[in-house]
Protein backbone atom coordinates (compact mmCIF):
# COMPACT_ATOMS: atom_id res chain seq x y z
CA UNK A 1 0.00 0.00 0.00
CA UNK A 2 2.59 2.51 0.67
CA UNK A 3 4.56 1.80 -2.27
CA UNK A 4 1.05 2.10 -4.32
CA UNK A 5 1.10 5.50 -2.62
CA UNK A 6 4.89 6.33 -3.09
CA UNK A 7 4.55 5.63 -6.93
CA UNK A 8 1.16 8.06 -8.12
CA UNK A 9 2.88 10.75 -5.42
CA UNK A 10 5.92 10.50 -7.76
CA UNK A 11 3.58 11.42 -10.91
CA UNK A 12 2.39 13.97 -9.35
CA UNK A 13 -1.20 12.74 -7.82
CA UNK A 14 -1.64 14.57 -4.33
CA UNK A 15 -4.00 14.75 -1.44
CA UNK A 16 -7.42 15.49 -2.99
CA UNK A 17 -6.83 14.05 -6.08
CA UNK A 18 -9.13 10.46 -6.77
CA UNK A 19 -8.12 6.86 -8.11
CA UNK A 20 -10.27 4.99 -10.17
CA UNK A 21 -10.04 1.14 -9.41
CA UNK A 22 -11.29 -1.07 -11.83
CA UNK A 23 -10.12 -4.21 -10.27
CA UNK A 24 -11.52 -8.03 -9.80
CA UNK A 25 -11.00 -9.29 -6.77
CA UNK A 26 -7.28 -9.45 -5.70
CA UNK A 27 -5.23 -8.32 -3.10
CA UNK A 28 -3.91 -5.18 -5.49
CA UNK A 29 -7.74 -4.11 -4.83
CA UNK A 30 -6.78 -3.60 -0.92
CA UNK A 31 -3.43 -2.36 -1.29
CA UNK A 32 -4.75 0.36 -3.77
CA UNK A 33 -7.27 1.31 -0.90
CA UNK A 34 -5.17 1.42 1.79
CA UNK A 35 -2.98 3.70 -0.28
CA UNK A 36 -6.41 5.87 -1.05
CA UNK A 37 -7.00 6.67 2.85
CA UNK A 38 -3.27 6.91 3.74
CA UNK A 39 -2.52 9.23 1.18
CA UNK A 40 -5.74 11.03 1.13
CA UNK A 41 -7.05 10.06 -2.35
CA UNK A 42 -10.82 9.84 -3.35
CA UNK A 43 -11.14 6.58 -4.18
CA UNK A 44 -13.34 5.65 -7.13
CA UNK A 45 -14.83 1.99 -7.22
CA UNK A 46 -15.36 0.78 -10.81
CA UNK A 47 -17.26 -2.27 -11.64
CA UNK A 48 -15.78 -4.63 -14.11
CA UNK A 49 -18.65 -4.75 -16.29
CA UNK A 50 -18.75 -0.76 -17.02
CA UNK A 51 -19.31 -0.39 -20.95
CA UNK A 52 -16.92 1.80 -23.25
CA UNK A 53 -20.01 4.95 -22.47
CA UNK A 54 -20.74 4.19 -18.98
CA UNK A 55 -16.93 5.12 -18.70
CA UNK A 56 -16.95 8.38 -20.68
CA UNK A 57 -20.03 9.23 -18.24
CA UNK A 58 -17.88 8.73 -14.99
CA UNK A 59 -14.80 10.56 -16.78
CA UNK A 60 -17.00 13.65 -18.14
CA UNK A 61 -18.32 13.68 -14.68
CA UNK A 62 -15.44 13.34 -12.62
CA UNK A 63 -11.86 13.33 -14.37
CA UNK A 64 -9.79 10.79 -13.27
CA UNK A 65 -6.61 11.95 -11.56
CA UNK A 66 -5.15 8.34 -11.81
CA UNK A 67 -6.40 4.61 -12.53
CA UNK A 68 -5.33 1.15 -11.32
CA UNK A 69 -6.88 -1.58 -13.27
CA UNK A 70 -6.63 -5.11 -14.84
CA UNK A 71 -5.00 -5.71 -17.96
CA UNK A 72 -8.09 -6.89 -19.58
CA UNK A 73 -10.28 -3.80 -19.13
CA UNK A 74 -7.00 -1.11 -20.26
CA UNK A 75 -8.32 -1.11 -23.54
CA UNK A 76 -12.11 0.01 -22.91
CA UNK A 77 -10.28 2.79 -20.34
CA UNK A 78 -7.99 3.89 -22.61
CA UNK A 79 -10.96 3.97 -25.59
CA UNK A 80 -13.06 6.52 -23.02
CA UNK A 81 -10.02 8.18 -22.46
CA UNK A 82 -9.76 8.97 -25.83
CA UNK A 83 -13.29 9.71 -26.20
CA UNK A 84 -13.31 12.34 -23.80
CA UNK A 85 -9.94 13.74 -24.08
CA UNK A 86 -8.71 12.83 -20.45
CA UNK A 87 -5.51 12.07 -19.06
CA UNK A 88 -4.99 10.81 -16.01
CA UNK A 89 -1.52 11.33 -14.40
CA UNK A 90 -0.88 7.73 -14.12
CA UNK A 91 -2.47 4.58 -15.12
CA UNK A 92 -1.34 1.04 -13.12
CA UNK A 93 -1.96 -1.94 -15.00
CA UNK A 94 -2.08 -5.64 -12.77
CA UNK A 95 0.14 -6.90 -16.31
CA UNK A 96 1.21 -5.55 -18.95
CA UNK A 97 -0.12 -2.63 -21.34
CA UNK A 98 1.41 0.05 -23.47
CA UNK A 99 1.02 3.20 -21.97
CA UNK A 100 0.61 2.23 -18.54
CA UNK A 101 3.41 0.98 -15.45
CA UNK A 102 3.03 -2.41 -14.35
CA UNK A 103 1.95 -3.23 -10.83
CA UNK A 104 4.93 -4.83 -10.81
CA UNK A 105 7.27 -2.08 -10.86
CA UNK A 106 5.99 -1.05 -7.83
CA UNK A 107 8.11 -3.20 -5.81
CA UNK A 108 11.15 -0.67 -6.39
CA UNK A 109 9.39 1.92 -4.34
CA UNK A 110 10.15 2.43 -0.39
CA UNK A 111 7.94 0.43 1.78
CA UNK A 112 7.30 3.72 4.10
CA UNK A 113 4.78 6.15 3.16
CA UNK A 114 4.03 9.32 5.32
CA UNK A 115 0.45 10.02 5.55
CA UNK A 116 -1.39 12.75 4.62
CA UNK A 117 -3.21 15.40 6.86
CA UNK A 118 -6.16 14.31 6.59
CA UNK A 119 -9.25 15.52 8.16
CA UNK A 120 -12.29 14.18 9.36
CA UNK A 121 -14.79 16.16 6.68
CA UNK A 122 -12.20 15.32 3.98
CA UNK A 123 -13.77 13.57 1.20
CA UNK A 124 -12.10 10.07 0.57
CA UNK A 125 -15.00 8.08 -1.48
CA UNK A 126 -16.74 8.31 -4.65
CA UNK A 127 -19.14 5.32 -5.59
CA UNK A 128 -21.38 5.92 -8.31
CA UNK A 129 -24.59 4.32 -7.73
CA UNK A 130 -25.90 1.74 -10.47
CA UNK A 131 -27.95 4.18 -12.02
CA UNK A 132 -31.09 1.64 -11.24
CA UNK A 133 -33.36 5.10 -11.33
CA UNK A 134 -31.48 7.31 -13.63
CA UNK A 135 -28.10 8.79 -14.66
CA UNK A 136 -25.64 7.25 -11.92
CA UNK A 137 -25.23 10.23 -8.54
CA UNK A 138 -21.60 10.55 -7.11
CA UNK A 139 -22.16 9.44 -3.46
CA UNK A 140 -19.63 11.27 -1.57
CA UNK A 141 -18.58 9.87 1.88
CA UNK A 142 -15.70 10.80 4.61
CA UNK A 143 -13.04 9.80 6.49
CA UNK A 144 -14.92 9.22 9.34
CA UNK A 145 -18.35 8.35 7.87
CA UNK A 146 -17.19 5.06 6.23
CA UNK A 147 -14.18 3.96 8.03
CA UNK A 148 -15.75 5.31 11.46
CA UNK A 149 -19.64 4.78 10.47
CA UNK A 150 -19.10 1.21 9.24
CA UNK A 151 -18.69 -0.12 13.28
CA UNK A 152 -22.21 -0.14 12.67
CA UNK A 153 -21.97 -2.76 10.00
CA UNK A 154 -18.86 -4.04 12.54
CA UNK A 155 -21.39 -4.70 14.70
CA UNK A 156 -23.97 -5.79 12.92
CA UNK A 157 -22.10 -8.64 10.81
CA UNK A 158 -20.67 -9.90 14.44
CA UNK A 159 -17.08 -10.20 13.35
CA UNK A 160 -14.22 -11.48 15.74
CA UNK A 161 -10.88 -10.28 15.16
CA UNK A 162 -10.52 -14.66 15.44
CA UNK A 163 -12.95 -14.77 12.63
CA UNK A 164 -12.09 -15.63 8.60
CA UNK A 165 -14.49 -12.79 7.16
CA UNK A 166 -15.94 -13.76 3.32
CA UNK A 167 -18.18 -10.90 1.96
CA UNK A 168 -19.33 -12.20 -1.76
CA UNK A 169 -19.28 -8.81 -3.48
CA UNK A 170 -17.21 -7.15 -6.65
CA UNK A 171 -15.07 -3.77 -5.71
CA UNK A 172 -16.76 -1.83 -7.98
CA UNK A 173 -19.21 -1.47 -5.28
CA UNK A 174 -19.99 -0.09 -1.72
CA UNK A 175 -21.22 -3.51 -0.14
CA UNK A 176 -17.47 -4.49 -0.85
CA UNK A 177 -15.87 -1.43 0.86
CA UNK A 178 -18.51 -2.78 3.73
CA UNK A 179 -17.73 -6.06 4.46
CA UNK A 180 -14.85 -6.66 2.02
CA UNK A 181 -12.68 -4.13 3.88
CA UNK A 182 -13.81 -2.30 6.81
CA UNK A 183 -16.08 -4.74 8.66
CA UNK A 184 -12.85 -6.78 9.16
CA UNK A 185 -10.07 -4.16 9.82
CA UNK A 186 -12.58 -2.24 12.03
CA UNK A 187 -11.92 -5.94 14.73
CA UNK A 188 -8.98 -6.82 13.20
CA UNK A 189 -10.23 -10.25 11.22
CA UNK A 190 -8.92 -11.75 8.66
CA UNK A 191 -10.80 -10.46 4.97
CA UNK A 192 -10.70 -13.05 2.28
CA UNK A 193 -11.51 -12.81 -1.25
CA UNK A 194 -12.49 -15.43 -3.96
CA UNK A 195 -11.52 -14.20 -8.07
CA UNK A 196 -14.16 -15.72 -10.49
CA UNK A 197 -16.23 -14.34 -13.17
CA UNK A 198 -19.34 -16.60 -13.15
CA UNK A 199 -20.47 -17.89 -9.41
CA UNK A 200 -20.34 -21.62 -9.13
CA UNK A 201 -22.25 -22.84 -6.30
CA UNK A 202 -20.65 -25.84 -6.07
CA UNK A 203 -16.93 -24.61 -6.17
CA UNK A 204 -17.77 -21.31 -4.06
CA UNK A 205 -18.87 -23.66 -1.01
CA UNK A 206 -16.07 -25.72 -1.69
CA UNK A 207 -14.00 -22.53 -0.73
CA UNK A 208 -16.04 -21.48 1.92
CA UNK A 209 -15.48 -24.90 3.51
CA UNK A 210 -11.92 -25.40 2.60
CA UNK A 211 -10.97 -22.24 4.10
CA UNK A 212 -12.69 -22.65 7.17
CA UNK A 213 -14.26 -19.17 6.94
CA UNK A 214 -16.46 -18.59 10.21
CA UNK A 215 -18.54 -15.27 9.00
CA UNK A 216 -19.83 -14.94 5.30
CA UNK A 217 -22.10 -12.46 4.31
CA UNK A 218 -24.39 -13.27 0.55
CA UNK A 219 -26.46 -11.37 -1.79
CA UNK A 220 -30.16 -13.18 -1.88
CA UNK A 221 -29.53 -14.51 -5.72
CA UNK A 222 -26.67 -15.82 -3.85
CA UNK A 223 -28.18 -17.69 -0.95
CA UNK A 224 -31.25 -18.91 -3.49
CA UNK A 225 -28.89 -21.04 -5.52
CA UNK A 226 -26.92 -22.36 -2.59
CA UNK A 227 -29.74 -23.94 -0.85
CA UNK A 228 -30.84 -25.52 -4.35
CA UNK A 229 -27.47 -27.73 -4.24
CA UNK A 230 -26.56 -30.81 -2.75
CA UNK A 231 -24.42 -29.48 0.58
CA UNK A 232 -23.95 -32.96 2.33
CA UNK A 233 -20.80 -33.31 1.15
CA UNK A 234 -19.61 -30.27 2.66
CA UNK A 235 -18.58 -29.25 6.27
CA UNK A 236 -19.99 -26.35 7.63
CA UNK A 237 -18.54 -26.41 11.03
CA UNK A 238 -16.13 -23.56 10.96
CA UNK A 239 -19.37 -21.15 10.13
CA UNK A 240 -20.53 -18.94 12.73
CA UNK A 241 -22.61 -16.18 11.54
CA UNK A 242 -24.47 -16.45 7.97
CA UNK A 243 -25.36 -12.50 6.89
CA UNK A 244 -27.60 -11.32 3.85
CA UNK A 245 -27.89 -7.90 2.40
CA UNK A 246 -28.96 -6.28 -1.33
CA UNK A 247 -32.15 -7.25 -0.92
CA UNK A 248 -34.59 -8.62 1.76
CA UNK A 249 -34.29 -12.48 2.02
CA UNK A 250 -37.41 -14.75 1.89
CA UNK A 251 -38.42 -16.84 4.46
CA UNK A 252 -38.03 -20.07 3.05
CA UNK A 253 -34.43 -19.24 1.84
CA UNK A 254 -33.55 -18.64 5.50
CA UNK A 255 -35.32 -21.68 6.93
CA UNK A 256 -33.31 -23.62 4.26
CA UNK A 257 -30.39 -22.92 5.02
CA UNK A 258 -30.78 -23.52 8.51
CA UNK A 259 -31.35 -26.63 7.73
CA UNK A 260 -28.12 -27.15 5.70
CA UNK A 261 -26.08 -25.24 8.44
CA UNK A 262 -27.07 -24.77 11.50
CA UNK A 263 -26.99 -20.93 11.33
CA UNK A 264 -29.76 -18.19 10.45
CA UNK A 265 -29.19 -15.81 7.71
CA UNK A 266 -29.31 -12.75 9.34
CA UNK A 267 -30.59 -10.10 6.69
CA UNK A 268 -29.53 -6.38 7.81
CA UNK A 269 -30.46 -3.53 5.38
CA UNK A 270 -28.59 0.35 4.25
CA UNK A 271 -27.54 2.60 1.31
CA UNK A 272 -24.21 3.19 -0.25
CA UNK A 273 -25.45 6.33 1.20
CA UNK A 274 -24.88 4.92 4.54
CA UNK A 275 -23.83 2.31 6.41
CA UNK A 276 -25.73 -0.47 7.90
CA UNK A 277 -28.90 0.92 9.27
CA UNK A 278 -30.91 -1.58 10.04
CA UNK A 279 -30.92 -5.37 10.44
CA UNK A 280 -30.89 -8.41 12.65
CA UNK A 281 -27.96 -8.20 14.83
CA UNK A 282 -26.40 -11.09 16.33
CA UNK A 283 -27.82 -11.41 19.79
CA UNK A 284 -31.04 -12.17 17.24
CA UNK A 285 -30.14 -15.33 16.68
CA UNK A 286 -33.47 -17.24 17.91
CA UNK A 287 -35.28 -14.25 17.60
CA UNK A 288 -35.81 -13.20 14.35
CA UNK A 289 -38.84 -13.05 12.30
CA UNK A 290 -38.83 -14.73 9.11
CA UNK A 291 -39.12 -11.88 6.29
CA UNK A 292 -38.34 -9.20 8.97
CA UNK A 293 -34.98 -6.82 8.51
CA UNK A 294 -34.38 -6.27 12.01
CA UNK A 295 -33.95 -3.62 14.30
CA UNK A 296 -32.66 -0.14 13.99
CA UNK A 297 -28.64 0.38 14.56
CA UNK A 298 -28.04 2.32 18.00
CA UNK A 299 -25.49 4.58 15.52
CA UNK A 300 -29.09 5.64 13.70
CA UNK A 301 -32.13 7.37 14.25
CA UNK A 302 -34.59 5.97 11.92
CA UNK A 303 -38.57 6.18 11.32
CA UNK A 304 -40.98 5.65 8.88
CA UNK A 305 -42.98 9.05 7.90
CA UNK A 306 -45.95 8.96 5.19
CA UNK A 307 -46.49 10.81 2.00
CA UNK A 308 -47.16 14.27 3.05
CA UNK A 309 -43.95 13.74 5.33
CA UNK A 310 -44.95 13.07 9.08
CA UNK A 311 -43.94 10.35 11.53
CA UNK A 312 -45.73 7.58 11.23
CA UNK A 313 -46.98 5.13 14.61
CA UNK A 314 -49.55 2.75 13.85
CA UNK A 315 -48.34 -0.56 13.52
CA UNK A 316 -47.84 -2.39 10.15
CA UNK A 317 -48.95 1.11 8.21
CA UNK A 318 -45.99 1.03 5.18
CA UNK A 319 -44.52 4.60 4.70
CA UNK A 320 -41.30 5.59 3.71
CA UNK A 321 -37.97 5.05 5.24
CA UNK A 322 -36.13 8.39 6.73
CA UNK A 323 -33.40 8.98 8.75
CA UNK A 324 -33.41 11.75 11.56
CA UNK A 325 -31.64 14.67 11.32
CA UNK A 326 -33.21 17.21 14.02
CA UNK A 327 -31.38 15.38 16.95
CA UNK A 328 -27.96 14.42 15.37
CA UNK A 329 -27.09 13.51 12.11
CA UNK A 330 -25.38 9.80 12.01
CA UNK A 331 -22.13 9.51 11.57
CA UNK A 332 -22.15 6.97 8.99
CA UNK A 333 -24.46 8.51 6.36
CA UNK A 334 -22.86 10.18 3.19
CA UNK A 335 -21.94 13.86 2.83
CA UNK A 336 -23.55 14.83 -0.45
CA UNK A 337 -24.01 14.02 -4.22
CA UNK A 338 -21.30 15.03 -5.42
CA UNK A 339 -21.97 18.22 -7.94
CA UNK A 340 -26.16 17.49 -7.58
CA UNK A 341 -27.39 19.69 -5.56
CA UNK A 342 -31.32 19.70 -6.86
CA UNK A 343 -31.05 15.68 -5.72
CA UNK A 344 -29.63 16.87 -2.61
CA UNK A 345 -32.86 18.49 -2.42
CA UNK A 346 -34.85 15.74 -3.18
CA UNK A 347 -33.69 13.77 -0.45
CA UNK A 348 -32.56 16.16 2.46
CA UNK A 349 -35.90 17.56 3.45
CA UNK A 350 -37.71 18.86 6.69
CA UNK A 351 -34.82 17.74 8.99
CA UNK A 352 -34.79 13.83 7.01
CA UNK A 353 -32.52 11.87 5.07
CA UNK A 354 -35.62 10.19 2.72
CA UNK A 355 -33.94 6.75 1.48
CA UNK A 356 -36.11 6.41 -1.38
CA UNK A 357 -37.31 2.85 0.19
CA UNK A 358 -40.27 2.34 2.02
CA UNK A 359 -40.74 -0.45 4.91
CA UNK A 360 -43.58 -1.31 7.86
CA UNK A 361 -42.66 -1.61 11.74
CA UNK A 362 -45.23 -4.32 13.77
CA UNK A 363 -45.68 -3.94 17.05
CA UNK A 364 -42.60 -5.30 18.46
CA UNK A 365 -40.45 -2.73 16.72
CA UNK A 366 -39.79 -5.15 14.03
CA UNK A 367 -38.81 -3.74 10.24
CA UNK A 368 -40.44 -4.95 7.19
CA UNK A 369 -39.37 -4.34 3.93
CA UNK A 370 -41.98 -3.02 1.57
CA UNK A 371 -39.79 -2.43 -1.53
CA UNK A 372 -38.04 0.65 -3.40
CA UNK A 373 -40.42 3.62 -3.69
CA UNK A 374 -40.31 3.82 -7.27
CA UNK A 375 -41.23 -0.22 -7.15
CA UNK A 376 -44.22 0.08 -5.73
CA UNK A 377 -47.24 -0.97 -8.18
CA UNK A 378 -50.01 1.08 -8.03
CA UNK A 379 -52.81 -0.70 -9.19
CA UNK A 380 -56.45 0.24 -8.90
CA UNK A 381 -56.04 1.98 -5.43
CA UNK A 382 -53.77 -0.63 -3.95
CA UNK A 383 -50.25 0.05 -3.60
CA UNK A 384 -48.24 -3.54 -3.92
CA UNK A 385 -44.70 -4.16 -2.83
CA UNK A 386 -42.78 -6.32 -5.22
CA UNK A 387 -41.13 -8.41 -2.54
CA UNK A 388 -44.03 -10.02 -0.97
CA UNK A 389 -44.78 -11.75 -3.94
CA UNK A 390 -41.72 -12.66 -5.12
CA UNK A 391 -41.68 -14.65 -1.65
CA UNK A 392 -45.34 -16.03 -2.87
CA UNK A 393 -43.76 -17.53 -5.73
CA UNK A 394 -40.49 -18.63 -4.32
CA UNK A 395 -42.56 -20.98 -2.06
CA UNK A 396 -43.40 -23.00 -5.26
CA UNK A 397 -41.15 -26.23 -5.63
CA UNK A 398 -41.08 -24.74 -9.70
CA UNK A 399 -39.35 -21.40 -9.19
CA UNK A 400 -36.01 -20.94 -8.64
CA UNK A 401 -36.15 -16.69 -8.65
CA UNK A 402 -38.70 -14.36 -9.32
CA UNK A 403 -39.00 -10.51 -10.43
CA UNK A 404 -42.21 -8.68 -9.83
CA UNK A 405 -42.76 -5.35 -11.81
CA UNK A 406 -45.80 -3.55 -12.16
CA UNK A 407 -46.25 -3.16 -16.30
CA UNK A 408 -49.18 -0.45 -17.75
CA UNK A 409 -52.75 -1.15 -17.94
CA UNK A 410 -55.22 1.33 -19.74
CA UNK A 411 -57.90 0.22 -16.83
CA UNK A 412 -55.89 -0.71 -13.63
CA UNK A 413 -53.01 2.05 -14.33
CA UNK A 414 -50.84 -0.81 -13.63
CA UNK A 415 -50.67 -4.06 -13.34
CA UNK A 416 -48.76 -7.39 -11.47
CA UNK A 417 -46.17 -8.97 -13.79
CA UNK A 418 -44.07 -11.97 -12.44
CA UNK A 419 -40.59 -12.63 -14.31
CA UNK A 420 -40.44 -16.26 -12.91
CA UNK A 421 -37.08 -18.33 -13.40
CA UNK A 422 -37.99 -22.47 -12.86
CA UNK A 423 -35.05 -24.83 -11.59
CA UNK A 424 -33.38 -27.10 -13.42
CA UNK A 425 -35.22 -29.61 -15.47
CA UNK A 426 -38.70 -27.89 -15.04
CA UNK A 427 -40.35 -26.57 -18.54
CA UNK A 428 -42.75 -23.33 -19.09
CA UNK A 429 -45.96 -25.21 -19.37
CA UNK A 430 -49.30 -23.58 -19.54
CA UNK A 431 -50.28 -26.26 -16.73
CA UNK A 432 -47.78 -24.60 -14.65
CA UNK A 433 -49.21 -20.93 -15.16
CA UNK A 434 -52.45 -22.42 -13.73
CA UNK A 435 -50.17 -23.88 -10.85
CA UNK A 436 -48.67 -20.31 -9.90
CA UNK A 437 -51.52 -18.70 -9.93
CA UNK A 438 -53.21 -20.94 -8.02
CA UNK A 439 -50.43 -21.13 -5.53
CA UNK A 440 -50.29 -17.16 -5.40
CA UNK A 441 -54.20 -16.85 -4.51
CA UNK A 442 -54.03 -19.48 -1.93
CA UNK A 443 -51.38 -17.11 0.08
CA UNK A 444 -51.86 -13.50 -1.42
CA UNK A 445 -54.52 -10.87 -0.73
CA UNK A 446 -56.07 -11.31 -4.19
CA UNK A 447 -54.86 -7.72 -5.49
CA UNK A 448 -51.64 -8.96 -4.78
CA UNK A 449 -51.47 -11.74 -7.18
CA UNK A 450 -49.80 -11.83 -10.35
CA UNK A 451 -51.59 -10.63 -13.41
CA UNK A 452 -48.97 -12.03 -16.01
CA UNK A 453 -46.43 -14.40 -15.80
CA UNK A 454 -43.87 -15.25 -17.68
CA UNK A 455 -41.11 -17.81 -17.88
CA UNK A 456 -37.26 -16.51 -18.44
CA UNK A 457 -33.94 -17.91 -18.27
CA UNK A 458 -32.64 -15.13 -16.46
CA UNK A 459 -33.67 -11.36 -15.31
CA UNK A 460 -31.48 -8.54 -15.88
CA UNK A 461 -29.32 -7.50 -12.20
CA UNK A 462 -26.30 -5.24 -11.09
CA UNK A 463 -23.06 -6.95 -10.09
CA UNK A 464 -23.99 -7.71 -6.49
CA UNK A 465 -26.77 -9.58 -7.30
CA UNK A 466 -29.51 -6.57 -7.10
CA UNK A 467 -32.40 -7.22 -9.34
CA UNK A 468 -33.01 -4.62 -11.90
CA UNK A 469 -36.98 -3.91 -11.95
CA UNK A 470 -36.71 -0.64 -13.61
CA UNK A 471 -34.67 -2.24 -16.81
CA UNK A 472 -37.55 -5.15 -16.96
CA UNK A 473 -40.59 -2.06 -16.26
CA UNK A 474 -38.69 -0.08 -19.11
CA UNK A 475 -38.67 -3.55 -21.67
CA UNK A 476 -42.33 -3.63 -21.04
CA UNK A 477 -43.35 -0.15 -21.91
CA UNK A 478 -40.97 -0.64 -24.87
CA UNK A 479 -42.84 -4.15 -25.96
CA UNK A 480 -46.01 -2.63 -25.39
CA UNK A 481 -45.18 0.24 -27.84
CA UNK A 482 -43.62 -1.74 -30.65
CA UNK A 483 -45.44 -5.22 -30.51
CA UNK A 484 -48.69 -5.65 -28.93
CA UNK A 485 -48.81 -9.85 -29.58
CA UNK A 486 -47.92 -12.89 -26.88
CA UNK A 487 -44.71 -13.73 -25.70
CA UNK A 488 -44.79 -17.74 -25.95
CA UNK A 489 -44.13 -18.16 -22.49
CA UNK A 490 -46.69 -15.62 -21.48
CA UNK A 491 -49.63 -16.39 -19.07
CA UNK A 492 -52.40 -14.23 -18.40
CA UNK A 493 -54.65 -14.70 -15.17
CA UNK A 494 -58.07 -13.97 -17.23
CA UNK A 495 -57.22 -16.65 -20.05
CA UNK A 496 -58.06 -19.57 -16.87
CA UNK A 497 -61.34 -20.14 -16.84
CA UNK A 498 -60.40 -22.55 -14.11
CA UNK A 499 -59.37 -19.58 -11.77
CA UNK A 500 -62.99 -17.90 -12.15
CA UNK A 501 -63.94 -19.77 -8.55
CA UNK A 502 -61.12 -18.45 -6.86
CA UNK A 503 -61.84 -16.19 -4.19
CA UNK A 504 -62.41 -12.75 -4.98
Amino acid sequence: GNQCLNKVRKAGVEKGDNMYMMVPIVPETWFASYACIKGGLVSVPTATTMTERELEFRFKTYPADSIIADEIYTDIIDAALKSTGETPKIKIVLGKKDGWISYTDLTSEAVEAEAAKTKSNDLLFCFFTSGTTGLPKRVGHTAVSYPLGHLSTSVMTGVRTADIHHNLGAPGWAKWAWSSFFTPLNVGATASGFNFTVLDGEKYLTQITTHKISTFCAPPTAWRMFINLDTSKFDFSSLRQSIGAGEPLNPEVINRWSELTGTEIRDFYGQTESTAMIGNHPWMNGKMRNGSFGQPSFMYDVALVDDDGKELTVADEPGHIVVKLDKWRSIGLFTEYIGNPEKMAGVFIDNYYYTGDRASIDQDGYWWFVGRSDDVIKSSDYRIGPFEVESALLEHDAVAESAIVGVPDEKYHQLVKAFCILKEGVEPSRELALELFQHTINILAKFKIPRIIEFVPAVPKTLSGKIRRVELRQQEIDRQKTDSSTEKSEYFYWDFPELKSKKK
